[in-house]
Order: structure tokens, then C-alpha cells, then sequence
């Protein structure tokens, strides 16, 4: 394990062929088995850690960014061009007020903190999402990544403390935030283990994990042999160090595909019905349930994003006027949103993770104080025919909210304040470096003082500006 006093060692290089040649490669061995991603199950996190002592986050995305004035920061007085038509209703926390989309977050608003000062200076989606959840400043939006998200840094750190003992992955993703974030310079080997497909459908399963059939395990055992195929690749590389890293992804890979605990923890059929139920028995709610579980046994990050035909037409939470009726869409997705999140918050403490577990729910913006109004460009779930005038909010990242639970941290308020109108953050502003070092912070990470070599070797800070906001840590 690398001190945290000092700056971390850059990526493995496997030589002039690189890391995505030696996986192509090396997965030959399990091609039969369609497992174009078996190799990124690496063998990172504490394995020797309990996992009652381990930490985790769950991160739940809102993509495209919810309306803050609709939602946890309320401007009653704002006037007719900016407030909407909402009536506000008291939270369990005094002098806290939400919309009346969320009754449920307000009556367990005493488990959560809501940030409503969160600023970043990205206004595209792209550029928006790299500044959040990787900290790259730059407001230009680009094709991919040049820093690697928390979540692949968080991952790759977490995994230099020692061989992975969890037959489950470190990182999964359930329909995760991947469209603009990613590993970077840190390589596809720290990617997520993704889940895709609809939790709640009733043919729902994870394919190729915990496989019962005696046979096909011993066939796969014999052809698993990868360092006999290590002739196919570049050998300008340091050996001892590079095949000692193959037999750890090989034992991942076997672990993850032939132990039978992998298969029962993304088995949602294991749980109550009335606790399905009360996630709601739709995409969102499954998804928040099956979060819950994979945290629960032993995954220590986990990405899920609120997208799809629970948003509305377009799918995502982009409430321009064009796409969407901003109102109707925020009545449309509401309920299945607030029911899905309040279930998770309220399991988080029921169950007694809520000091291990961090959970924080936010998109990559706000959407504009002041309503807009433009023709909708097609009819569908909330937006009115083609043509037709509709109001809808644009992007904003001056000032927006995201919540906080669980993590050990002190709950029941709310920190920071954006002005009159709900434009500006002016009171507890927090950046980008804020929100990465408090979720480091929470990781057990030394944002301050580690560094990773970037593509040209060069050491690159994991939180250039930044540090964890107190009122959000333990």
C-alpha cells in the first residue's frame, strides 16, 4: 500500500501494446462465456477489512439536473416568472420547506442534510458532469473524459490496499452515469461492473454470476488458463509484476462467475415483498433496492442513475421547454422518485449502515430560476404535442441543491443558501473540490496530498482545489 503522505504510483502499464490490447487478449479465455468484461472485475478494495468497517457511497444521479427551485429550494416569493406552481409543505427539520413533490423526503427530512449552495461553471451536460464528478475545470464540453471520475479513482485507490477478499466487485454501476465520465488515464481496468436492463421486470437477471452447474465450472476452470496465452502479448513489460496482476484478475473472474453469494446478492427475488413495494415496484425503486443490497454485501461504490421513461418523454431529467412541460414532468417523475430515495435513506438507518454508508443524490446542474418558453419539438409523456407552447427551465450550475444521508455525518438541516431568486449560491458556496473531497474524505482517502500520473506521467492531484465540506463529513 502506497502512504497517503505521498503521491501515489501512476496505472500498471502492460508496454507499447497498452492495457486495452492486454485485455482483449487476455480474454480470450472467456470468450465462449460472453464476458466481454470479466477482466474488470480487478481485485481491488480492503479485503482484509471487515465488511462492517469498510465505507461506502452510493451515488444517485439525476441526469440532465433537477429544478432546484421545484424541488428542495423553493422560492415562494420569487415572482411569476421564476416560481412554479407548487405549494410548499413542511419538513421534519424546522424552517426547512421542500415542494409538494416530496412529502415523503420532508417527513424523513430528519435523516438528511440538503446542500442548496453547490455552484460549478459548466453549463453543457458533457462539461457539467466532468466538473462534478472528476473536478477537470474546464467549462468547454468534450467528446471524453481527460480526468478520471471519483468513482475509477476512488476504485483504483481503494484497491492498493490489498487483494480483494469479496467475491463481489468493488465498483458496479446500475445503469450508471458512464455518457460523459469515465477512468481516463487510469484505464478500463477500474471501469465499473455494469448492470443493465430494468430491476423490476420480471425477467430481470445478471448475467454470468454465480453459476451452480458442477460441469460447466470445471470446464471453465480448464479454460481459464490466461498465463498460457501470455505468449500473444508485448513482453516489454515487467513480468513479475504484470502476471502476478493476471493471476489476481483470473481468480476475480472465477470468484465472481462460480461463487454462489454473488449470484444471492444481486437476487432482488430474496427480498420482502413489502419491501420491494416500498421502493416502488418500478426501474427506480428496484434500482435503489438492489443498490442497498450490493452496498450491504460488500460493494464499495455504486453509481446508479435515474433515467428512462420515468422521467418522461426525452428520458432524462432535461427540462428545456422543447422537451419537456418542466411542471408536468416534475408531477410525472415525482413519485416514483421520492418514494424510490426516502426508501433508501430510510433503509440506510433502519439497518445500521448508516455510518458505514454514504449516499448523495444529485445531477450535474440546476435548471434556470426564471421559466422559459419554447414549442415542444413531439408529444409524449409530459410534453404536450409538437408545436405546441410549453414552459421549461434550461441549464444552471450557479446555484443548485443536492442531499446527503447516512456517512456518520450530523442530519436533520440544511447548509447554504442561494439568493431571492434562486440564481446565485451566496452563502456556503461549494464547488466541485468540495463535493470530491467530501465523498474522499468519507472513503478514507487523503484528497489533500495524493496524486495519480496522468497519461503523460505526470503526477495530477485527485482534488485540485477543494476539501470536504464540514457540515457533511463524520
Amino acid at each position: 500500500m502506497t502512504p497517503p503522505d505521498v503521491t501515489c504510483r501512476g496505472p500498471v502499464r502492460f508496454g507499447a501494446t497498452g492495457r486495452r490490447a492486454f485485455l482483449q487478449t487476455g480474454l480470450a479465455g472467456f470468450a465462449t462465456l460472453s464476458l466481454p468484461g470479466i477482466l474488470k472485475l480487478r481485485s481491488q478494495a480492503r479485503a482484509t477489512t471487515p465488511a462492517a468497517e469498510r465505507k461506502a457511497v452510493i451515488m444517485v444521479w439525476q441526469p440532465g439536473g433537477l429544478s432546484h427551485l421545484d424541488s428542495y429550494d423553493p422560492k415562494p416569493d420569487s415572482g411569476s416568472e421564476y416560481r412554479g406552481p407548487f405549494d410548499l409543505i413542511p419538513t421534519k427539520v424546522p424552517g426547512l420547506q421542500f415542494t409538494e413533490l416530496m412529502p415523503r423526503q420532508a417527513a424523513i427530512a430528519d435523516k438528511l442534510v440538503v446542500l442548496r449552495s453547490m455552484r460549478q461553471s459548466a453549463g453543457g451536460h458533457p462539461a457539467g458532469s466532468m466538473q462534478l464528478l472528476s473536478g477537470d475545470p474546464d467549462t468547454r464540453d468534450k467528446p471524453k473524459p481527460r480526468y478520471p471520475d471519483w468513482m475509477t479513482v476512488s476504485n483504483y485507490l481503494l484497491g492498493r490496499r490489498g487483494p480483494r477478499q469479496n467475491p463481489l466487485p468493488a465498483y458496479v454501476g446500475i445503469n450508471p452515469p458512464l455518457e460523459y465520465n469515465g477512468p481516463a488515464y487510469l484505464g478500463d481496468t477500474y471501469s465499473p461492473f455494469v448492470v443493465s436492463g430494468d430491476p423490476n421486470a420480471p425477467t430481470f437477471s445478471v448475467p454470468n454470476i454465480g453459476l451452480t452447474d458442477a460441469d460447466e465450472v470445471r470446464r471453465l476452470g480448464r479454460r481459464s488458463t490466461l498465463r498460457q496465452r501470455l505468449d500473444t502479448l508485448d513482453r516489454g513489460f515487467d513480468q513479475a509484476r504484470d502476471l502476478a496482476a493476471l493471476d489476481e484478475f483470473e481468480a476475480q473472474a472465477l470468484t465472481l462467475l462460480t461463487n454462489p453469494q454473488t449470484k444471492v446478492a444481486f437476487d432482488l427475488t430474496r427480498e420482502d415483498a413489502r419491501t420491494r413495494d416500498r421502493y416502488g415496484r418500478n426501474a427506480w425503486g428496484q434500482q435503489l433496492l438492489l443498490a442497498r443490497r450490493l452496498v450491504e454485501a460488500g460493494v464499495d461504490v455504486l453509481t446508479t442513475s435515474l433515467s428512462g421513461p420515468l422521467c418522461g418523454r426525452v428520458h432524462n431529467w432535461d427540462d428545456h421547454a422543447v422537451n419537456h412541460h418542466v411542471f408536468d414532468a416534475m408531477r410525472f417523475r415525482s413519485r416514483a422518485y421520492d418514494q424510490a430515495v426516502s426508501a433508501l435513506i430510510e433503509d440506510v438507518y433502519q439497518r445500521g449502515l448508516d455510518r458505514r454508508v454514504l449516499v448523495v443524490v444529485t445531477g450535474e446542474f440546476g435548471r434556470t430560476p426564471k421559466i422559459s418558453y419554447a414549442a415542444s419539438t413531439g408529444a409524449g409523456d409530459a410534453s404536450a404535442a409538437a408545436g405546441t407552447t410549453q414552459p421549461g427551465r434550461d441549464h444552471w450550475p450557479r446555484g443548485f441543491s443536492n442531499i446527503w444521508a447516512g456517512g456518520g455525518i450530523a442530519t436533520g438541516r440544511f447548509v447554504g443558501a442561494t439568493d431571492r431568486r434562486g440564481e446565485d449560491a451566496v452563502d456556503r458556496v461549494c464547488g466541485p473540490g468540495d463535493f470530491l473531497a467530501t465523498i474522499y474524505h468519507h472513503l478514507g482517502i487523503d484528497y489533500a496530498r495524493t496524486f495519480i500520473k496522468d497519461f503523460n506521467g505526470r503526477p495530477t492531484p485527485i482534488v485540485d482545489h477543494g476539501r470536504a465540506i464540514p457540515e457533511l463529513i463524520s
